[in-house]
C-alpha cells in the first residue's frame, strides 16, 4: 500500500530511506467496499486519506436529494473534507467508495506530528494544496464560461481515466449536467 504513496511523495520532494520508515508509522491502512462510506455529512473528518487502490468520491446532497459530486479521487490522490479535518468542524461532505478501495489514513494529530518530524513533508503538502487550488480555480472558470460539451471535453482531456472508469451518471453530477446531456455528448463525439 505504501509503494504508491512513497512514489507520489518522491515526485515532489526528496525523502530519505529513514524518512520512509518513519513516515509509515503515521498512517493506518483501511479497506473500503464499493459504496462504503469513509465520511458522512455531520461527522468530524478525522482522517486525510490517500488512495492506494480504487476510486472514491466526495459529494453533497442537495435539497432535492440529488448528489452533487465535488471530487473523484483515483489511485495516488488524496481526499478529505479538508475544512472539517483542519478546523475540527462537522463535515459538509460525504465520501464513499465507487469501487473496492485501499486507503492510507493519517489523523489530524499524526498529520501535525509528521510535518514536524519530517519537515520536507510540510513542503510536499504545500505543493499539493497549491496544485489543488489551481485545479479548483480552473474548474470554476470552465464551469462558468463553457458549454456542456466543452465541460465534458475539458474533463476527459485533463483526466482520461474518468471517461473509462466513471459512469456517465456520476460524471453528469460532477459537471452539473443531466445524464442525458452526457449521453448526447458522448454519442456526438463517437460519430465525429
Amino acid at each position: 500500500m505504501f509503494r504508491i504513496l512513497i512514489k507520489h511523495i518522491r515526485q515532489k520532494v526528496t525523502l530519505s530511506e529513514q524518512d520512509v520508515v518513519l513516515l509509515k508509522t503515521f498512517f493506518v491502512q483501511k479497506k473500503l467496499e464499493k459504496k462504503q462510506f469513509l465520511l458522512r455529512e455531520g461527522e468530524i473528518c478525522n482522517y486525510f486519506a490517500f488512495v492506494s487502490r480504487g476510486i472514491l468520491k466526495s459529494f453533497m446532497t442537495d435539497e432535492k436529494g440529488q448528489d452533487r459530486i465535488s471530487l473523484f479521487a483515483f489511485e495516488g490522490w488524496w481526499i478529505s473534507d479538508f475544512n472539517s479535518f483542519i478546523n475540527r468542524e462537522k463535515a459538509l461532505l460525504n465520501i464513499d467508495a465507487i469501487e473496492n478501495s485501499e486507503l492510507l489514513l493519517i489523523s489530524f494529530e499524526n498529520y501535525e506530528r509528521l510535518t514536524l518530524k519530517i519537515p520536507v513533508m510540510d513542503r510536499y503538502f504545500r505543493i499539493l494544496y497549491q496544485n489543488s487550488l489551481v485545479t479548483k480555480d480552473r474548474r470554476l472558470m470552465i464551469s462558468n464560461k463553457s458549454t456542456a460539451e466543452e465541460k465534458y471535453l475539458s474533463l476527459v482531456q485533463t483526466n482520461p481515466e474518468i471517461a473509462k472508469k466513471i459512469s456517465h451518471t456520476l460524471i453528469a453530477s460532477y459537471l452539473g449536467l443531466s445524464p442525458e446531456t452526457i449521453s448526447r455528448i458522448r454519442k456526438k463525439l463517437l460519430f465525429q
